[in-house]
Protein backbone atom coordinates (compact mmCIF):
# COMPACT_ATOMS: atom_id res chain seq x y z
CA UNK A 1 0.00 0.00 0.00
CA UNK A 2 0.78 3.54 -0.66
CA UNK A 3 1.48 6.11 2.28
CA UNK A 4 -1.92 7.83 1.44
CA UNK A 5 -3.28 4.74 1.14
CA UNK A 6 -1.79 3.89 4.50
CA UNK A 7 -3.30 7.41 6.01
CA UNK A 8 -6.97 6.66 4.82
CA UNK A 9 -7.03 3.09 6.67
CA UNK A 10 -7.11 4.88 10.17
CA UNK A 11 -10.14 7.04 10.35
CA UNK A 12 -12.53 5.23 12.64
CA UNK A 13 -16.28 5.45 11.73
CA UNK A 14 -16.57 5.61 8.18
CA UNK A 15 -19.26 5.59 6.17
CA UNK A 16 -17.65 2.69 3.29
CA UNK A 17 -16.79 0.54 5.63
CA UNK A 18 -20.72 -0.30 6.20
CA UNK A 19 -22.08 -2.00 2.95
CA UNK A 20 -25.46 -0.77 2.70
CA UNK A 21 -24.27 3.05 2.90
CA UNK A 22 -21.46 2.46 0.11
CA UNK A 23 -24.43 0.99 -2.43
CA UNK A 24 -27.63 3.00 -1.48
CA UNK A 25 -28.25 6.02 -4.09
CA UNK A 26 -28.83 8.67 -1.51
CA UNK A 27 -26.24 7.32 1.19
CA UNK A 28 -23.68 6.94 -1.69
CA UNK A 29 -22.62 10.83 -1.54
CA UNK A 30 -22.63 10.90 2.27
CA UNK A 31 -19.78 8.14 1.75
CA UNK A 32 -18.12 10.32 -1.75
CA UNK A 33 -18.25 13.68 0.98
CA UNK A 34 -16.63 12.00 3.71
CA UNK A 35 -13.95 10.14 1.42
CA UNK A 36 -13.11 13.51 0.03
CA UNK A 37 -12.76 15.11 3.71
CA UNK A 38 -10.58 12.33 4.86
CA UNK A 39 -8.71 12.78 1.34
CA UNK A 40 -7.68 16.16 2.49
CA UNK A 41 -7.15 15.89 5.84
CA UNK A 42 -4.94 13.27 5.36
CA UNK A 43 -2.82 15.30 2.86
CA UNK A 44 -2.85 18.00 5.17
CA UNK A 45 -1.59 15.77 7.86
CA UNK A 46 1.03 14.20 5.45
CA UNK A 47 1.93 18.39 4.77
CA UNK A 48 2.71 18.82 8.17
CA UNK A 49 4.98 16.27 8.95
CA UNK A 50 6.66 17.17 5.61
CA UNK A 51 6.35 13.82 3.81
CA UNK A 52 3.35 14.44 1.02
CA UNK A 53 6.21 14.18 -1.51
CA UNK A 54 6.41 10.52 -0.37
CA UNK A 55 2.25 10.08 -1.31
CA UNK A 56 2.69 8.02 -3.49
CA UNK A 57 5.36 5.69 -2.64
CA UNK A 58 5.05 2.40 -1.31
CA UNK A 59 5.66 2.31 2.56
CA UNK A 60 7.33 -0.69 2.70
CA UNK A 61 10.13 0.85 0.96
CA UNK A 62 10.06 4.55 3.29
CA UNK A 63 13.10 4.67 5.69
CA UNK A 64 13.13 3.74 9.64
CA UNK A 65 12.45 7.24 10.12
CA UNK A 66 9.81 8.14 7.81
CA UNK A 67 7.77 4.90 8.94
CA UNK A 68 7.76 6.68 12.33
CA UNK A 69 6.39 10.01 10.57
CA UNK A 70 3.77 8.02 8.94
CA UNK A 71 2.80 5.94 11.69
CA UNK A 72 2.16 9.27 13.81
CA UNK A 73 0.38 10.87 11.19
CA UNK A 74 -1.96 7.46 10.54
CA UNK A 75 -2.28 7.71 14.49
CA UNK A 76 -3.50 11.60 14.35
CA UNK A 77 -6.36 10.25 11.85
CA UNK A 78 -7.86 8.65 14.31
CA UNK A 79 -8.85 11.85 16.60
CA UNK A 80 -7.52 10.64 19.65
CA UNK A 81 -7.63 11.88 22.85
CA UNK A 82 -4.38 10.08 24.11
CA UNK A 83 -1.30 9.25 21.77
CA UNK A 84 0.69 6.41 23.25
CA UNK A 85 4.04 6.18 22.02
CA UNK A 86 6.75 3.73 22.21
CA UNK A 87 10.20 4.72 22.11
CA UNK A 88 9.62 7.07 18.81
CA UNK A 89 12.94 8.02 18.66
CA UNK A 90 14.58 4.16 18.90
CA UNK A 91 16.93 3.75 15.73
CA UNK A 92 16.00 7.73 14.45
CA UNK A 93 18.97 10.25 13.25
CA UNK A 94 19.76 13.53 14.84
CA UNK A 95 17.69 15.70 12.31
CA UNK A 96 14.53 13.63 12.52
CA UNK A 97 14.88 13.30 16.47
CA UNK A 98 14.65 17.45 16.36
CA UNK A 99 11.95 17.04 13.66
CA UNK A 100 9.35 14.22 15.47
CA UNK A 101 9.98 16.14 18.81
CA UNK A 102 9.05 19.78 17.17
CA UNK A 103 5.88 18.00 15.65
CA UNK A 104 5.05 16.40 19.10
CA UNK A 105 5.29 19.63 20.90
CA UNK A 106 3.24 21.47 18.17
CA UNK A 107 0.31 18.78 18.42
CA UNK A 108 0.90 19.11 22.29
CA UNK A 109 0.47 23.08 22.08
CA UNK A 110 -2.55 22.24 19.85
CA UNK A 111 -4.15 20.02 22.46
CA UNK A 112 -2.83 16.96 22.12
CA UNK A 113 -1.52 14.25 25.28
CA UNK A 114 1.07 12.05 24.79
CA UNK A 115 2.33 8.83 26.43
CA UNK A 116 5.79 8.47 25.81
CA UNK A 117 7.58 5.69 26.69
CA UNK A 118 10.90 6.11 26.25
CA UNK A 119 14.30 4.71 27.67
CA UNK A 120 16.27 7.54 26.55
CA UNK A 121 16.56 9.35 30.21
CA UNK A 122 17.89 12.86 28.78
CA UNK A 123 15.19 13.16 25.89
CA UNK A 124 12.61 12.32 28.38
CA UNK A 125 14.27 15.19 31.15
CA UNK A 126 14.05 18.03 28.36
CA UNK A 127 10.33 17.32 26.69
CA UNK A 128 7.92 15.89 29.26
CA UNK A 129 6.31 17.85 32.17
CA UNK A 130 5.74 14.91 34.28
CA UNK A 131 7.88 11.76 34.69
CA UNK A 132 6.98 8.17 36.06
CA UNK A 133 9.96 6.11 36.34
CA UNK A 134 8.95 2.65 36.88
CA UNK A 135 11.84 -0.39 37.96
CA UNK A 136 11.26 -4.01 37.89
CA UNK A 137 7.18 -3.57 37.22
CA UNK A 138 6.92 -0.71 40.03
CA UNK A 139 6.56 3.01 40.10
CA UNK A 140 9.80 4.30 41.10
CA UNK A 141 9.26 7.66 41.19
CA UNK A 142 6.87 10.04 39.72
CA UNK A 143 6.37 14.35 39.63
CA UNK A 144 8.26 16.81 37.26
CA UNK A 145 11.70 16.21 35.97
CA UNK A 146 14.08 18.18 38.21
CA UNK A 147 12.40 16.36 41.31
CA UNK A 148 12.79 12.91 39.89
CA UNK A 149 15.94 13.74 38.60
CA UNK A 150 17.28 14.13 41.75
CA UNK A 151 15.95 11.32 43.17
CA UNK A 152 19.05 8.94 44.46
CA UNK A 153 16.91 5.63 43.34
CA UNK A 154 16.30 6.54 39.87
CA UNK A 155 20.03 8.11 39.92
CA UNK A 156 20.93 4.49 40.86
CA UNK A 157 18.93 2.95 39.13
CA UNK A 158 19.07 4.68 35.50
CA UNK A 159 21.00 7.85 35.44
CA UNK A 160 24.27 6.10 36.08
CA UNK A 161 24.92 6.72 39.65
CA UNK A 162 25.21 10.62 39.14
CA UNK A 163 23.48 13.72 38.01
Amino acid sequence: MTVLENMLLAPTDQRGESLWRSVLPGARDAVVDQEEQLRERAWETLEFFEIDHLAEEKAGTLSGGQRKLLELARALLTDPDLLLLDEPMAGVNPSLETKLLDRIHTLQDDGYSFLLVEHDMDLIMEHCERVIVLHQGAVLDAGDPAAVKANEDVIEAYLGGEV
